[in-house]
């Protein structure tokens, strides 16, 4: 039977790991709906005060949202939200470029039958979509279809790796007239070459996809720098 202090510890350390996830998920969530905004600084004490909880959680989180590059050092103002420039924005979306593509080809041999059906099916409720954040919501669940559709492990870890990056990025990009319309047909190309069993065109239409939502992205983010 564990000793009352090894049981205490146990118990404080329990607590610890629930708090830091609190902390993590709360950070997260405010960065992503920019509440927290790329730039803004961030003290363990005034996070420890805000979300009243002590500072070895939040030292935790801080750690862990670092890790996975959503926060960042500043030399000369400490941990900040990651602020992206033009050229990161560009390296971002030419790796999501290549995943959806390597994931839209794997699909294409790899999907079943059921599979594919359920990415069609999705590909219609896209179209009924009346806000840019349904849209976006439609989009974001018929890529991830695609990409357990691949059946690729490695390729899933990657995707999931590159989606943190994503929540830095802001609005959605189908908050600009036509997108939602665009973004719709490259959709359905893709889910149409992969029913087809087509890699080639399934990859091409994929990539083709997040070219031109990075495209959208860039003008969204950096207008005034890229005239």
């Amino acid at each position: 039977m564990p000793k009352r202090n090894e049981t205490t510890t146990a118990l404080n350390n329990s607590r610890s790991v629930s708090r830091a996830e609190f902390v993590y998920s709360r950070l997260r969530e405010e960065i992503s709906q920019q509440s927290l905004r790329p730039g803004d600084r961030l003290r363990e004490v005034e996070v420890s005060d805000r979300l009243e909880v002590s500072r070895t959680p939040v030292r935790e989180a801080l750690k862990r949202l670092e890790a996975e590059g959503l926060i960042e050092t500043n030399s000369a103002r400490g941990l900040c939200v990651t602020t992206l420039s033009p050229a990161r924005v560009m390296e971002l979306y030419a790796m999501r470029e290549l995943l959806a593509g390597a994931a839209a080809r794997f699909a294409a041999t790899q999907a079943s039958a059921f599979e594919v059906q359920s990415m069609q099916h999705m590909v219609e409720r896209m179209a009924l979509a009346q806000t840019a954040e349904e849209a976006a919501e439609g989009n974001r669940r018929l890529h991830m279809a695609i990409v357990d559709a691949a059946h690729n492990a490695y390729l899933t870890s990657a995707f999931n790796v590159l989606s943190n990056a994503l929540i830095l990025l802001g609005k959605t990009t189908y908050l600009e007239p036509g997108r939602m319309q665009s973004g719709l047909e490259e959709n359905r190309a893709i889910v149409d070459a992969i029913a087809s069993h087509d890699p080639a065109a399934a990859e091409k239409a994929a990539r083709e996809h997040i070219y031109n939502a990075g495209q959208v992205r860039l003008q969204i983010m950096f207008a005034t720098q890229l005239k």
